[in-house]
């Protein structure tokens, strides 16, 4: 399995909430023991094993509107088939702390998924949205999803951040479908969820 995180590259992006991909993939290193170290492909990377089956996890170093450029530099040059891939990204549209699994599907409006199936010529892959929430009154969501996120969100965040990484394991033990049964069903302290968002530059979404 491949598992992509969506979020853009810097110290100054490293906290927002256009980065919640980043963080999954993160704790998945931490808890399998993978170091994401290798560059190459336009990404940060590495490789492990879960159950005697592989596991790559990687961080393209593109914008996120330019995740697709990576997404197919790694799949080209490990040689890996598109079935394999799972990308994680925030979503404006499912509320603080919950997630969403799903195959197949088009971008729901995000730049960054959107760049992916563009690229790659296909909706056909995973994905697992966090839900960050849309912004309260007028404040733009372009602005809003390079935002850190308050200390309470934060807080609970941190339980959205475990629970996907535990819905990667289990994507890739059980499957999909009884993964989605699973997680997607969870109330909402108990979800996670994933989408992305991102232009060319990071002032986009």
């Amino acid at each position: 399995m491949l598992v992509v995180g969506l979020g853009n590259p810097g110290t100054e992006y490293e906290e927002t909430r256009h980065n919640l991909g980043f963080k999954v993939v993160e704790m998945l290193a931490e808890t399998l023991r993978i170091p994401i170290e290798k560059k190459s492909y336009k990404s940060l990377w590495g490789k492990g094993s879960v159950n005697g089956e592989d596991m790559y996890l990687a961080k393209p170093q593109t914008y996120v509107n330019l995740s697709g450029e990576s997404v197919m530099a790694i799949l080209k040059g490990l040689r890996l088939d598109i079935s394999s891939l799972l990308v994680i990204c925030d979503d404006l549209d499912l509320p603080l702390g919950t997630i969403r699994i799903k195959f197949l599907g088009g971008s729901g409006g995000h730049n960054g998924l959107k760049s992916v199936i563009e690229v790659l010529g296909t909706e056909d892959f995973g994905r697992i949205r966090l839900g960050i929430g849309r912004p309260l009154g007028r404040q733009d969501p372009a602005a809003y999803v390079l935002k850190p996120f308050t200390k309470t969100q934060k807080e609970e965040m941190k339980f959205a951040i475990k629970e996907a990484s535990e819905a990667v394991l289990a994507i890739m033990r059980d499957g999909y479908e009884v993964a989605m049964n699973e997680f997607n069903k969870r109330g909402k302290s108990k979800e996670i969820v994933t989408s992305c968002q991102l232009p060319g530059k990071p002032n986009d979404v």
